[in-house]
């Protein structure tokens, strides 16, 4: 990942850091889910390195979905228009489903994903989230698992993104303000 680390001013998590928040997540999910298993709901494109990590450690029934839902639509910042391209595939009504977040930044995605969800008459809903940056956000909402609490910085890699790039990077780091400005 050489040539990817010259666009990076530093790395915040390592992938290790990311393992290790992934089997506590995991940990409590089992232990809240027991004998439920619940629907873990990807939101692609960013959560997919998480999802993939998640599972792994998981060791109770669950299964699984994907929405494609976006608010960045290729900016640094979240636009407040939610758009859902991909919607799950399954019947959730009654289920327990946990979405399964790349970041939680301003929570207008999260809270609006909640919304819609609820509205499918879920028996409940929750949100693990890799990632929390809570001094971004705007509305009043939170992730029920946190991985790793970030600061204000313009995070990059294990799913996240700038203009659909660098998320195969396998640590979270701060990309470099020449990129995108």
């Amino acid at each position: 990942m050489e040539n990817l680390l010259k666009d990076i001013e530093k790395v915040l998590f390592t992938h290790e850091d990311i393992v290790v928040a992934s089997k506590r997540i995991a940990k409590q999910i089992e232990e809240d889910y027991k004998d439920k298993c619940p629907v873990l709901i990807c939101t692609l494109k960013g959560a997919l390195p998480f999802m993939a990590e998640l599972l792994k450690h998981i060791d109770i029934h669950v299964v699984t979905d994907f929405m494609d839902v976006s608010s960045y639509h290729g900016g640094t910042e979240s636009s407040g228009v939610i758009k859902i391209k991909k919607d799950c595939g399954m019947d959730i009504e009654g289920r327990h489903v946990i979405i399964v977040e790349d970041i939680v930044d301003t929570g207008r995605t999260l809270k609006a994903l909640i919304e819609n969800l609820k509205e499918r008459n879920v028996a409940s809903v929750a949100c693990a989230s890799l990632v929390d940056k809570p001094e971004t956000r705007v509305v009043d909402v939170e992730a029920d698992y946190i991985g790793i609490v970030s600061p204000n910085e313009f995070l990059v890699g294990f799913g996240l993104d700038y203009d659909e790039r660098y998320r195969n990077l396998p640590y979270i780091g701060v990309l470099k303000e020449e990129i995108y400005s």
